[in-house]
């Protein structure tokens, strides 16, 4: 049953302009939030319609598994925008338009003719806020270099600190599309700031996103460790990159994996840990009063390494989890992706929700990762075809005279 409460972007209409997950992310941001979100989409549609994976492995523009994930909760529009008829189409849409979503690259726009800074300068749209994502902002010497994902990770700094203890081996990247999810996670807050701003002057704003400047701030530890003892981060395998290598805190299990950091320093969780492996009889001599001082753990510490690793290897990685839990140790299981499908407490807040694709049946997708005690998400519906919604869409726009 649909909830009575309201949705924090209710009444919001935002264009989308997207050619990647950065923009269509933000856009989706914006749809699970309640905005009517307009996906604007060229002829042969968007980009991400033809990314696989494919709803049963067949190939097809309303098949793929990338676009479903993305752009569930809007209207699909398709607009030729180096046409005039399309162009002029896109201008009247504008006109009804609060937010822009544009991840359109600075030579695709000179290309179609769109001048992102002279469009809020413009009379025409005179509260209409832009949000540009693009890989390297729209100034600036690199302004029309071509990027990817990996191509934003490497440029900001955030690889060289991905990978494994062995730097013979090259940095590894993180999966995810995380610098274009960063990149997003910034255009929404950057879009929501400029809207705030909206709400008191009536002015709108072009707000410029770099995949390059998002990625670059999220390097974790490698900025402040730079700035200040001027000291370079080095990756390490499985956790955070430090200047000085760390002690492991993967450890196998008899069918799994668990993450366990255990700082050698916390007296409490040491002696937690202590007293976990004594409770089976495997301790073996960490009981030892000389154990309690951190030095004598630091010195003797490829022992206490070795002692653990057994004792992890003899339980099962759930076992592992949940007794440490239980005993207020930060351990987690290694889960694969498949496996947080049937993660017991995502699926106990109902993070999983079946979504009816016409022709595939219910499909199950991730949900939104908001929980509100005074307002509410939309509820999930799946992609629509390419141009569904172009004649409803362009049927309610004013004309040129300003007449609906």
């Amino acid at each position: 049953m649909p909830s009575a409460l309201p949705t924090p972007y209710e009444g919001l209409r935002v264009v989308e302009l997207a050619v990647d997950p950065a923009g269509e992310m933000t856009g989706a941001q914006f749809a699970h939030l309640g905005a009517e979100v307009v996906k604007v989409e060229p002829p042969g549609g968007a980009p991400s319609r033809h990314t696989g994976p494919w709803a049963g492995d067949e190939p097809g523009p309303e098949r793929s598994l990338a676009h479903w994930y993305y752009n569930g909760n809007k209207a699909s529009v398709v607009l030729d925008l180096e046409a005039d008829e399309g162009r002029a189409a896109f201008d009247r849409l504008l006109g009804t338009a609060d937010l822009l979503v544009s991840s359109l690259h600075p030579r695709d726009l000179r290309r179609v003719g769109l001048d992102l800074r002279a469009l809020v300068a413009s009379d025409a749209f005179p509260s209409l806020v832009v949000v540009s994502i693009t890989p390297f902002g729209l100034t600036g010497p690199w302004a029309d270099h071509v990027s990817s994902d990996l191509v934003g990770l490497a440029a900001s700094g955030l690889l060289n600190t991905s990978g494994y203890d062995d730097h013979s081996i090259p940095p590894i990247r993180p999966g995810g599309d995380q610098a274009f999810h960063t990149a997003a996670s910034f255009a929404h807050m950057g879009a929501l700031l400029a809207l705030m701003e909206r709400h008191h002057s009536g002015s709108g704003d072009l707000v410029d996103v770099a995949m390059h400047d998002s990625a670059a701030v999220t390097c974790e530890l490698a900025n402040p460790y730079y700035f200040y003892p001027k000291a370079l981060v080095k990756r390490q395998t499985g956790r955070h990159a430090q200047p000085e290598p760390t002690q492991p805190a993967t450890f196998e299990c008899a069918d799994g994996w668990v993450y366990f950091a255990l700082i050698l320093a916390d007296q409490q969780p040491w002696q937690v840990l202590v007293e976990w492996l004594d409770s089976e009889g495997l301790a073996v001599d960490l009981t030892e009063e000389a154990y309690q001082d951190m030095e004598y753990r630091q010195a003797n510490f490829a022992h206490v390494q070795d002692v653990i690793e057994v004792f992890f290897l003899l339980h099962t990685a759930a076992y592992a989890y949940h007794e440490g839990q239980r005993r207020g140790l930060p351990i987690g299981v290694v889960n694969a992706p498949e496996d947080v499908l049937r993660d017991e407490h995502m699926n106990a807040r109902g993070f999983f929700v079946a979504v009816d694709h016409p022709g595939h049946g219910p499909v199950v997708h991730p949900g939104v990762p908001y929980r509100f005690s005074a307002l509410s998400t939309a509820a999930l519906t799946p992609t629509a075809a390419l141009g569904a919604d172009t004649e409803r869409v362009l049927a309610a726009l004013p004309d040129r005279e300003g007449r609906a």
